[in-house]
């Protein structure tokens, strides 16, 4: 009796094929939609969501639901609470993942838990940094600074609880510079002016 044995799916089989691909990319490293079929039924590939997959091999330890981000959302920004946890300016945990868009952008359904939010256009990359999520992949976070103020700009939805705590948090940080933080609130007048009077209290 001849035991047929399936090759494990790495780097070479096929070849190049990344830890997560898009099923574009897989067709053109020459991946058929039968061969992608079996893999998903042998569990060498799992399906991240619509299009786009993972091998089962690839790095556990990574955040799956950023990776998703990443991927269908290139610009998409780790905001509010979420990117105020990862600074561990809060205690909170959010019960999905804030990511924020260019206002007027259509947000993409995902099978990761995310709350979108739009965000002007013309502040959009202030304070935007680049934030790895993978070995290829990144996608962008507020600094600090900006969600802090991002905080007290939307207080009204977010609860000024969470504003005025961030701020005090940050405050006790080595190194925190309320000038600077000043200055990136000129940008933002309605975060400014409570801003400004929060601190006066604080400090």
């Amino acid at each position: 009796m001849v035991v047929r044995r399936h090759a494990v799916i790495g780097v070479t089989d096929p070849p190049g094929l990344p830890e997560t691909f898009r099923y574009s990319e897989a067709r053109r490293l020459g991946v058929s939609d039968r061969r992608l079929r079996r893999l998903l039924e042998e569990g060498q590939v799992e399906l991240v969501s619509r299009g786009l997959y993972r091998r089962a091999d690839a790095d556990p330890m990574v955040d799956r639901d950023l990776i998703e981000v990443a991927h269908r959302v290139p610009d998409g920004t780790l905001c509010l609470v979420s990117a105020l946890a990862r600074h561990g300016l809060t205690d909170q945990i959010p019960p999905a993942i804030d990511i924020a868009v260019p206002r007027g952008r259509r947000a993409p359904r995902l099978a990761a838990p995310v709350a979108w939010h739009h965000f002007a256009r013309e502040t959009f990359s202030i304070g935007r940094e680049p934030l790895p999520v993978g070995p290829s992949e990144q996608i962008g976070i507020y600094s600090a600074e900006r969600c802090i103020i991002d905080a007290f700009r939307l207080r009204h939805r977010e609860g000024s609880e969470i504003a005025v705590e961030a701020l005090r948090a940050w405050l006790r940080r080595r190194g925190s510079r309320p000038a600077t933080l000043m200055a990136m609130a000129k940008h933002f007048p309605q975060a400014a002016a409570p801003l400004r009077t929060t601190l006066e209290i604080l400090l």
